[in-house]
């Protein structure tokens, strides 16, 4: 199937100022573009681009004074198939995970697991340490925190996230990821397009996405507690240790957001 995804971004800067995006859909579905996922700006003005330390793709600019229109409109081909399950996939010992997923089991800016050390032993010490235990996390958070778009903060972390028992799905990915690695799970923030393919409407206005995933069996698993059920449509754009790792945007000086859309439609009677 193929689905078109999308943003606009309508900024106002009082001064110049530096901006970083990161909008381009992650290397590893690259493949799947039918063009190239071009940022458009206007007023134009020159974008260098390089990959950080996660293997994210990051744009830079110097957004002039004034308005600023950032967007960008593409076809993705996907295999149409919900989020892949693989429940015996076990947990691996610390010792023996390969050195790139190490920095996945430290606290981070927001996923500030140290905090959450006793609790998540407390509540989900005794499930079995594999699959199970993971699912368990996002079954509890899933429930634990109530979504809405009025309860978004951009400075929550993950143990505030836990004690206000509201956020949007940044703050359910962050304590699903913060109670993974107080578990000794490795587990690393994503963000990217989710389409509303096989669900119910009403659908919620257009957004990115938050989820996370899992180490288990030698492979990253994909889990999100926030809809905590197999997707389809799930399109990656970047991912690190949490939110502040893969910002949408960066900006280096006071602006004002006047508007943002963001759209993953399904191309009916695509091939």
């Amino acid at each position: 199937m193929k689905f078109r995804i999308g943003y606009e971004l309508k900024y106002e800067f009082p001064d110049p100022t530096p901006v970083i995006l990161m909008l381009s859909v992650h290397f590893t579905r690259a493949s799947d573009l039918e063009m190239p996922d071009h940022i458009l700006l206007d007023p134009p003005v020159p974008v260098s681009g390089y990959r950080d330390i996660y293997g994210n793709w990051c744009s830079r600019l110097l957004a002039p004074a004034g308005h600023m229109r950032i967007s960008g409109d593409f076809i993705v081909r996907d295999n149409g198939l919900p989020d892949s399950v693989a429940r015996d996939a076990k947990q691996v010992p610390v010792e023996e995970l390969p050195e790139e997923a190490l920095v996945f089991l430290l606290p981070s800016r927001f996923c500030d697991s140290d905090r959450l050390l006793d609790l998540a032993w407390t509540l989900f010490g005794t499930a079995k340490p594999d699959w199970e235990r993971v699912q368990a996390i996002c079954d509890f958070v899933h429930r634990h925190i109530a979504f809405g778009y009025e309860h978004a903060r951009a400075t929550r972390t993950a143990s505030e996230a836990y004690q206000e028992g509201r956020g949007v799905c940044r703050d359910y990915a962050h304590l699903g990821v913060a109670f993974c690695r107080a578990l000794n799970i490795p587990a690393r923030y994503c963000t990217g397009y989710l389409s509303d393919v096989g669900t119910a409407p009403p659908y919620p206005p257009g957004d990115f996405a938050a989820w996370f995933e899992a180490y288990l069996d030698g492979h990253w698993h994909m889990f999100d507690p926030r809809n905590n059920m197999p997707r389809i449509g799930r399109i990656l754009l970047a991912r690190g240790r949490d939110a502040a790792d893969v910002a949408i945007t960066t900006t280096f000086g006071p602006n004002t957001l006047e508007s943002f859309r963001v759209w993953t439609d399904e191309i009916t009677g695509a091939a």
